[in-house]
């Protein structure tokens, strides 16, 4: 099968989206279809070979941002914006910290639902061009419901199948400033009739979003999340008698980290061995604030000595991160339709502790790898970490069926199984129909 995918770029941040993308299009290769990879703004950060093209991005970042605010823009020359739209200049720009005013913010997203009868309607007419120049595919998927703009564009040149793969785009549209936020979400409905199908990776995710974009349900196709399990390996047996906690994320509000200090002191006056609490992640300037109340809450209730921030993580400091932890939480405060650090955890033989919402319930049920919890509740999650800390059996039996519950039902290779299972549905009914 050929196959056209687009990923949004996430400037210079670890992104689950990008990482689900390029580690689905790399299966695909490896199973041996033609799979095409390009970003979308930027060029993407992911901790695996990155199967996105290496020459072009498109609606470069630069581009977009540059057109939005002057008219001048809107009209340069095509040739001029390739100063700008190489990956050099991007990759440049993604490296910088740049504070986006919330005002602009929206404003931009509704330009690009806009699509080509906005103020980037240079950009459409640059994608269909080179769209045009392509060999065609059998199908073409765009990475979220914020580039669904891009379908009637597609559909300009292009008589195949569409998709739109939906992962947490409403956390994004729900901290709009309105206007901007009922604007964008009435474009999307609008453009929803270029789709051929939407995929959705949880199946409550995609009851969620049919509901919030009224669309009709079955429309809306669920290919779990996946990952390569055999690259996590279960975390071994230590006799240093510290009982470590972990938590790999964004450092941001919405994850938790605050819940989960919240859970370490009522843990700490409970539990008298000895204990740490780490985290890794993302953290963005406009977050380090956060971060550093959390660190002086810890130290204001005597836990100074307990925390440690480890920053963002490869791979491979990644992989040795986990197998070093003896219970991994991370208690989001919204319901996260992803949760793919509870899935490499869980792959990792740590037993979880995940409150029950979003795609975490699904996850825990299918891997059976840890406890789950009231959300928001700070003593239910230090309730649950009392028991792995003082049952260690119980807690290396749940980290035991983890492992083996991703490997058999969040495989990678089962997320390409489900998702060429629904490209095959959508391009079937069109052979069918085509002339002989």
């Amino acid at each position: 099968m050929k196959i056209l995918s687009l990923t949004a770029g996430a400037a210079n941040m670890y992104c689950g989206s990008c990482l689900r993308d390029n580690a689905l299009a790399g299966e695909l290769i490896r199973q041996g279809h033609e799979v095409t990879l390009m970003p979308v703004y930027t060029p993407t950060k992911t901790d695996e070979n990155n199967a996105s093209s290496r020459t072009k991005v498109l609606f470069g970042g630069i581009s977009v941002y540059l057109q939005q605010n002057s008219a001048l823009f809107r009209h340069t020359p095509w040739l001029l914006d390739r100063l700008w739209d190489g990956r050099w200049a991007l990759e440049a720009a993604a490296r910088r910290s740049i504070d986006v005013n919330p005002k602009f913010l929206g404003e931009m997203t509704v330009s690009m639902l806009e699509g080509r009868s906005g103020r980037l309607m240079k950009e459409f007419r640059k994608f269909e061009r080179w769209l045009r120049d392509q060999p065609r595919p059998d199908i073409i998927n765009l990475p979220n419901a914020l580039l669904i703009s891009i379908a009637p564009s597609i559909k300009e040149v292009y008589d195949g199948p569409v998709t739109v793969t939906m992962q947490g785009e409403d956390l994004f549209l729900d901290q709009l400033l309105e206007p901007y936020q009922s604007q964008a979400r009435e474009l999307i409905r609008e453009h929803a009739g270029a789709v051929d199908g939407f995929i959705s990776i949880s199946d409550w995710y995609a009851d969620h979003m049919a509901g919030y974009l009224d669309l009709p349900r079955a429309r809306v196709h669920t290919t779990p999340l996946g990952l390569r399990a055999e690259d996590f390996t279960r975390a071994p047996e230590r006799d240093d008698g510290v009982f470590r906690v972990g938590y790999l994320a964004r450092i941001a509000p919405e994850k938790g980290l605050h819940l989960l200090a919240e859970a370490w002191r009522e843990f700490r006056g409970r539990y008298t061995g000895p204990a740490r609490l780490e985290a890794a992640g993302y953290l963005a300037p406009e977050h380090q604030g956060y971060l550093s109340s959390i660190e002086a809450q810890l130290a204001d209730w005597g836990l100074g000595g307990d925390f440690r921030y480890l920053g963002e993580l490869g791979r491979i400091e990644k992989l040795k991160y986990l197998s070093s932890l003896d219970a991994f939480c991370v208690p989001p405060v919204y319901d996260d339709p992803k949760g793919l650090y509870l899935l490499e955890a869980m792959a990792s033989g740590v037993p979880v502790v995940a409150p029950a919402r979003g795609a975490l319930l699904e996850h825990v049920d299918a891997c059976e790898g840890g406890l789950l919890v009231a959300p928001d509740d700070a003593p239910a999650i230090a309730d649950a970490l009392l028991e792995l800390a003082e049952n260690p059996v119980r807690a290396r039996a749940l980290g035991a069926s983890g492992h083996l519950g991703v490997a058999q039902q969040r495989s990678l290779q089962t997320m390409a199984r489900r998702t060429l299972a629904v490209y095959h549905s959508l391009i079937s009914p069109r052979a069918a129909a085509a002339p002989a």
